[in-house]
């Protein structure tokens, strides 16, 4: 599949999923981990050579379904800095371990969204602990790059957690009785209006609400329209995608899994990025097999975009000045015992802010 724009009145464009897949403002980045990991050796790592086929410390293989990205033992990526937007990582299967140079902890998974406004600065590692010693332990997740503006790039930085039980999902069901389900993690998606079949999940008033982003987000911002959906259509479903509320908004679709889907008319074969006009809605109608598409969409920032590595500011003296920081503070520094810290062997889910006050959600089934 080539990038091309279409004559389509719904349809901008469409181009391949790359690596990483391709954004618009007010996102920066936006990467699908989907890694086979095998039965884990006792001590979070995967029971499996290691040193054979793969660049250690810089793994980004997929050999034999997985990567070890830059850990050594742990899968996963060890404290690394970030300085001037915000990371969103939506974990759909496995557990994640995250430390960061406040003192926070967390391990999240199953269905857990951690959004990290990043702000002045903030150093943090991404551990992938394979728990299970007697079965695979698969890892499934997006991870977001959400950008700030210039007025909040330096803003103290902030992780917020979104349990699973917590996001609203919402089930739509058309005329031929084929479900599909959206996952609200940021954007107010309303339950009727769509014009195709009868809502049921969580919401009130004939929304499924979201939850409220970190206060300096970007997305916190009414005229933001920010969403970020996933989207699950049964075979042969058929679902409008209702327009955005806004004037400006962008919106794009990424088509990950499935067959083909159908926008408007035009047949999308999967592995496709899509960006569709936000002002009208859209009918999406799936193929024969599960299809599943993640959604962003937000109002453009607008503003000058200088990135370089973990750092995303407005100008190169800016990006300058986040690389002295670095070098003179290290954001605090590292409170952790090693680069790549891991939370014990239980699957239990929790959040240790860095004031100390801890979550705990619900087990999982």
């Amino acid at each position: 599949m080539t990038a091309h724009h279409t004559p389509s009145s719904a349809i901008v464009s469409v181009q391949p999923l790359g690596m990483p897949w391709e954004t618009i403002d007010p996102f920066l980045f936006c990467v699908h981990h989907d890694d086979a990991y095998p039965p884990g050796n006792g001590r979070h790592g995967p029971d499996a050579a290691l040193l054979a086929g793969r660049k250690m410390g810089s793994d980004f293989s997929r050999q034999d379904g997985w990567s070890m990205y830059h850990g050594q033992q742990v899968p996963g990526f060890p404290a690394h800095p970030h300085r001037g937007f915000e990371t969103v990582t939506i974990v759909r299967k496995g557990r994640i371990d995250h430390a960061d140079s406040l003192g926070a902890g967390a391990r999240f998974g199953g269905g857990d969204v951690q959004w990290l406004t990043a702000g002045k600065g903030i150093v943090h590692a991404e551990m992938f602990p394979l728990l299970h010693t007697d079965r695979p332990n698969p890892l499934e997740l997006f991870q977001i790059w959400l950008n700030l503006p210039a007025d909040s790039k330096m803003v103290e930085p902030h992780f917020t957690m979104f349990w699973s039980q917590d996001i609203p999902r919402h089930t739509f069901v058309d005329e031929a009785g084929r479900a599909t389900e959206v996952v609200v993690i940021a954007g107010e998606l309303a339950a009727t209006g769509t014009g195709n079949g009868n809502g049921n999940g969580h919401g009130s008033a004939g929304a499924a609400r979201p939850l409220a982003p970190p206060p300096d987000s970007w997305g916190s911002r009414l005229h933001s329209d920010l969403a970020m959906w996933t989207l699950r259509l049964e075979p042969g479903a058929t679902w409008t995608l209702p327009a955005a509320l806004g004037d400006g908004t962008r919106r794009k679709l990424y088509f990950f899994a499935g067959s083909e889907l159908t926008i408007e008319g035009q047949v999308v074969p999967v592995g496709a990025a899509i960006e569709v006009r936000a002002g009208a809605a859209v009918v999406l109608s799936n193929g024969d097999q599960p299809g599943e598409l993640l959604m962003l969409q937000g109002r453009p920032i607008g503003e000058p975009v200088a990135q370089y590595g973990p750092f995303v500011m407005n100008t190169e003296q800016e990006l300058r000045q986040a690389f002295e920081d670095y070098r003179r503070t290290e954001f605090g520094g590292w409170p952790w015992p090693d680069q790549a810290p891991v939370h014990g062997h239980e699957e239990d889910r929790f959040a240790r802010h860095a004031n100390g006050w801890t979550e705990r959600p619900p087990s999982q089934d």
